[in-house]
């Protein structure tokens, strides 16, 4: 049962809890829409979709707003006990600062518990789905979002280009012209015309295109060479009034959500993860092997080449081009030349593929381990935030939000760079994916020993007092030469 201390203890605690994520979640979702704004421009989306996409892409931030979260609630709820002399009245009446830290502690760790599932379970399953729907969304041609002036390929099958677009409902035109896409075995076709008009169709999976005063131009050579297509010119039709009509079912029907991505690392748990590492594994370990063979092969056909006209028994004499004449000498040169530089270009080609490999393997071991290294997270941003706020002893929005902020950039500036060094093969990734967290673990740790012996480490008059020999050597005296 818990008691009335710690019933007051984990209530303060959620209070700014739930308020920090509520805000956090929304910075993080605007940052997202700004990135992914472009994408959503001129697809016909609707409303809903675009809220569905965006709770899609929020749901896998959550594993880094939480650990931000506590580290500014505990943080926040610290400083209001010691700014309220709650914590000194808690001292005063022998109750310890473990003991106040305690059940934030149990409550941090179900929700590092709570954050290993949701991203071991949830998380794959909704990057999935907002992974599947930006492709989709991305191969969705825009609709009637035309740009005067510019070749466009929005309508399936067709290339077409407006001179000026007009009107009330953007559908009066000027200067078209409309070239249909055509294999060899196709007749190709061109209409230009002076003007045109977009009509409403009857079917909406069609787009009716009213032209005034053109020409077609078409040939009738479908499947025919070459050489038949120039002798003969292009047949040109003039017109007064045009309709066509332009199948853009496909523009209009195209499946939002439909799984086509299926295989990426990021929709796997945790026991998936680790059957994707040990067969990538396997997978370079034959490619590394296969890379060494075929550079040793190549190098010693370049050294047999330029030894083959010595003997095999004195193969580390080197040929001596001083005893070779003419053109036989530029002959010999020219072709090691080229066999090095064949050996260059395999070398480089076979690094590129080399180091690409390294990165896919750092990405997924580092995706892998971060699902429990971020709940490890959680619990040292705890012990940071709930010391530094006996420590400071100020709640509020204001210091507790600039300490935290700081904080959270030095940890994620750390996974950044950790993160591509291990990328590049410059740190084993396990290291790496936890590097951050044996790192700020000291900190948390030594930040708990100051506030649990009532350190004055923010303390500006301890600071002064210690720097005041410093300082009086460059401070003038203040006293008036009359006093002297």
């Amino acid at each position: 049962m818990l008691k009335i201390l710690d019933r007051y203890i984990i209530k303060t605690f959620f209070g700014p809890f739930f308020f920090i994520f509520s805000v956090l979640f929304f910075i993080f979702i605007v940052n997202i829409i700004w990135v992914q704004l472009g994408q959503f421009m001129g697809k016909g989306l609707s409303y809903w979709q675009i809220l569905k996409l965006l709770f899609y892409l929020g749901v896998s931030v959550v594993s880094l707003v939480l650990p931000l979260t506590i580290l500014l609630a505990s943080i926040m709820s610290f400083g209001e006990f010691g700014e309220r002399y709650e914590l000194a009245a808690m001292k005063a009446a022998g109750i310890s600062l473990t003991r106040v830290m305690a059940p934030l502690m149990g409550v941090v760790i179900v929700l590092a518990v709570m954050l290993f599932f949701f991203s071991n379970n949830i998380i794959p399953d909704f990057q999935k789905k907002a992974k599947n729907m930006l492709f989709n969304i991305a191969q969705t041609k825009p609709a009637l979002n035309f740009t005067p002036g510019q070749f466009i390929d929005q309508i399936p099958g067709y290339m077409v280009k407006f001179d000026k677009i007009y009107g009330e409902n953007q559908e009066t035109l000027e200067g078209v012209f409309v070239h249909r896409k055509a294999s060899t075995y196709e007749n190709q076709q061109s209409i230009v015309a002076e003007k045109g008009k977009f009509v409403p169709a009857a079917n909406k999976n069609f787009l009716k295109l009213e032209l005034y005063n053109g020409y077609v131009f078409e040939d009738n050579f479908a499947g025919k060479g070459e050489n038949v297509r120039l002798k003969q010119p292009d047949q040109a039709i003039k017109f007064d009034t045009l309709v066509s009509h332009f199948d853009i079912a496909e523009l209009i029907n195209k499946a939002i959500e439909k799984e086509q991505i299926t295989d990426d690392y990021r929709f796997q748990t945790y026991g998936q993860l680790n059957e994707t590492v040990t067969k990538n594994k396997k997978d370079n370990k034959v490619f590394f092997s296969n890379i060494s063979d075929d550079v040793l092969s190549q190098t010693n056909s370049v050294i047999t080449y330029m030894d083959k006209s010595k003997s095999k028994a004195v193969p580390k004499q080197q040929v001596k081009l001083d005893t070779v004449k003419g053109e036989k000498k530029l002959q010999i040169l020219f072709n090691s030349y080229n066999r090095l530089e064949n050996l260059k270009t395999t070398s480089e080609g076979k690094k590129a593929e080399f180091s690409s490999n390294i990165k896919y393997f750092s990405k997924v071991v580092i995706y892998q381990q971060r699902i429990i290294s971020y709940s490890v997270t959680c619990i040292i941003f705890f012990l940071i935030g709930a010391s530094l706020g006996s420590i400071i002893r100020k709640g509020g929005m204001g210091l507790p939000v600039i300490i935290a902020i700081i904080i959270f950039i030095v940890f994620y500036v750390m996974n950044l760079g950790i993160e591509n060094i291990a990328w590049g093969g410059g740190m084993n990734p396990y290291l790496a994916a936890w590097l951050p967290n044996l790192i700020l673990l000291p900190f948390g740790v030594w930040m708990t020993y100051k506030a649990l012996t009532d350190s004055q480490l923010f303390d500006a008059e301890k600071y002064k007092a210690l720097l005041k020999p410093i300082t009086k050597r460059f401070s003038k005296s203040k006293e008036h030469k009359r006093y002297q």
